[in-house]
């Protein structure tokens, strides 16, 4: 076995392993450095006498066994002693059975209101992705030593706070499954269309929130608002071949070349979103995923059902108020009934002081000024939209689109 398949072993089942260990010692340093120690073992002995039948079984053994040793080369104080006493009982066999169920347990404790949401989608990346604290840090753009200190202080939190390693009850569960989800689908948005820096997309957090996305849906397929949320990444997902150019400059949905999508992505995602609307109540995931599969499986750009997403904006701001739904909203209905009635319901928008300072109330009110033919007014707003993003892709397509107009 080589090493880049071992690597590819400790991405998908660190999560796994760490959440096992996280139950059984009670302490998320040293779970993690248990699995990591684990890893280093099996690099050494993999490549020569082959993985085993159960790799995962085999990590959370050796990382079990690895702490309990740990523990008992620091067991000076009867503290310690103890400690070790009470993990150190014969090493059962792993039941994949019970697995899941820690690791659900790990998700609720990374994503738990008591932290901020910075350190909710730290800890979950860092947790249950398996992502290192350099990577994360790069990804989000902040000095490692930054994320280093999130990371650190979430967990201090979670230990001084003690934050309970459990799944919520069923009372509990619909208020504490809406972080876990936000974390997961703001792990893909910053991946989708990255906030800052060079690149548009970011494919390493489109796809570890994918990979999380399948997992709740593994874990709880009864909760159709996650079934809603890996429906909307997949048809998002979808496109992100055709979303840029040779040189990574950024293509509109209208102009995208839609051979491009990836047709096994769409068709799992609609068949997903049709089984989130009829699971129970909707719930502002499924009515995202079900406009983003109106957009995926209309054959071009003028074939779009714009009366049916508009419809389905309006279900979406009656179920979840947001000025961001309103905004999307708006450039449905100004293709639908025309510029100037998205412009009307833009300039309610714009009242919001929630988007004072996005990019994307001018952009949008660019737009709908050029279906207005109001170019001057219209480069203008593109101007200023330019201006608020910290995206280089965006503020680039931006100024071309000021520029066209203003030639």
């Amino acid at each position: 076995m080589t090493p880049e398949e071992i690597a590819a072993v400790f991405r998908a089942e660190y999560g796994r392993a760490v959440a096992v260990l996280v139950r059984k010692l009670g302490d998320i340093d040293l779970a993690e450095d248990a699995v990591a120690d684990a890893f280093t073992v099996a690099l050494q002995r993999w490549p020569d006498e082959g993985a085993p039948q159960s790799p995962a079984g085999w990590i959370i053994i050796t990382a079990r066994n690895l702490a309990i040793d740990q523990l008992r080369r620091e067991s000076a104080r009867a503290r310690k002693h103890a400690e070790a006493a009470i993990v150190h009982v014969p090493a059962e066999p792993v039941e994949e059975g019970a697995v899941p169920d820690d690791r659900l347990r790990l998700i609720f404790t990374c994503c738990h209101p008591a932290l901020a949401r910075p350190a909710q989608v730290a800890l979950t990346l860092r947790l249950l992705g398996g992502l290192t604290t350099p990577e994360i840090a790069r990804a989000f753009l902040i000095p490692e030593a930054t994320m280093a200190q999130r990371i650190v202080r979430a967990k201090a939190k979670i230990r001084d706070a003690r934050i309970p390693y459990r799944v919520p009850n069923e009372a509990e569960l619909p208020d504490r499954l809406r972080p876990v989800l936000a974390v997961v689908y703001l792990i893909f948005t910053e991946g989708h269309t990255a906030s800052s820096g060079d690149r548009l997309v970011r494919e390493d957090l489109c796809a570890e929130a994918i990979r999380l996305g399948r997992l709740l849906a593994e874990l709880m397929p009864d909760e159709p608002e996650v079934t809603g949320l890996l429906a909307l990444m997949l048809l998002t997902h979808a496109r992100h071949r055709a979303r840029s150019g040779p040189s990574g400059e950024l293509i509109p949905l209208a102009e995208q070349d839609r051979g491009r999508w990836d047709r096994r992505l769409i068709a799992e995602g609609v068949a997903l979103t049709e089984g989130a609307l009829t699971a129970g109540p909707v719930g502002p995931f499924q009515l995202q995923a079900a406009i983003a599969a109106v957009h995926a499986e209309a054959p071009s750009a003028a074939e779009t059902d714009w009366r049916e997403i508009t419809a389905l904006y309006e279900l979406l701001e009656q179920v979840a108020p947001n000025p961001v739904f309103t905004l999307n909203r708006a450039v449905a209905l100004a293709m639908l009934k025309g510029p100037q009635a998205g412009l009307q319901l833009l300039a309610e928008v714009q009242q919001d002081r929630r988007l004072t300072t996005s990019h994307r109330v001018p952009a949008v009110r660019g737009h709908l000024l050029e279906l207005a033919g109001d170019s001057a007014a219209a480069a203008e707003a593109y101007h200023i939209a330019s201006r608020l993003t910290t995206s280089r892709p965006e503020r680039d397509y931006l100024l071309r689109k000021a520029a066209a107009i203003t030639a």
